[in-house]
């Protein structure tokens, strides 16, 4: 995909402007959930994971941390479903644990808007159209997000974020973008209260993509 003015240059700007205000302006609410996790679920309260981003370039990325360190008899960490308690579920519903990747979006790695960042390891599993989703900054929010998130299976979601890869090159992608901030606006909102696309179907949080 060629990189249009839009892409290269006015979407990093407006990225990066909108990123440090929000950091400013969330940083006292940053700084709570932070002491929050701490207090509930002990140190560290950010958790950190290598995840793929554009052209499949290796970056890191922050979460607040939703899940205990729990671990079995074998000393392996238990299952998703057994760490995840209330406290945890609160955050995901809420979409609190996100914020720390607006420091992504400050330094190139994220956008507030594309697909989901998602492991390295996803990279050699793709089909040939479900890899153009690395032709773009991995976001905050992105068309598939407004779609079902978690709710939606794997190939349904990908689809969806190789549909905004190709509207990325057209001349209405700020609206696009425009539109799919708005839209998770209310939708935080709304999953906030009701959980629904925070988890896949089935699954304390999301399931692992298998071709």
């Amino acid at each position: 995909m060629t990189r249009g003015f839009y892409d290269h240059t006015v979407k990093r700007f407006i990225d990066t402007a909108a990123a440090a205000c929000l950091l400013l302006l969330l940083l006292p609410l940053m700084v709570a959930v932070g002491l929050t996790v701490v207090c509930v679920l002990g140190s560290p309260a950010i958790y950190f994971d290598t995840r793929a981003g554009r052209d499949g370039r290796r970056i890191v990325i922050g979460k607040f941390r939703s899940m205990s360190l729990a671990c079995g008899p074998d000393g392996q960490p238990l299952p998703d479903a057994d760490r995840l308690g209330p406290f945890g579920r609160l955050l995901r519903r809420s979409s609190l644990d996100e914020l720390p990747q607006l420091v992504s979006v400050l330094v190139g790695d994220m956008s507030l808007v594309g697909p989901r960042p998602l492991p390295l390891r996803y990279i050699q599993r793709y089909s040939p159209r479900q890899a153009t989703r690395l032709q773009a900054r991995p976001g905050l929010t992105g068309w598939a997000q407004i779609h079902g998130r978690n709710g939606l299976d794997w190939p349904a979601r990908l689809e969806l974020d190789a549909r905004y890869v190709e509207m990325l090159g057209k001349w209405y992608a700020p609206i696009i973008d425009l539109w799919i901030l708005t839209v998770t606006f209310f939708q935080v909102a709304w999953q906030g209260l009701t959980g629904r696309g925070v988890t896949a179907p089935g699954a304390a949080t999301m399931q692992e993509f298998l071709p």
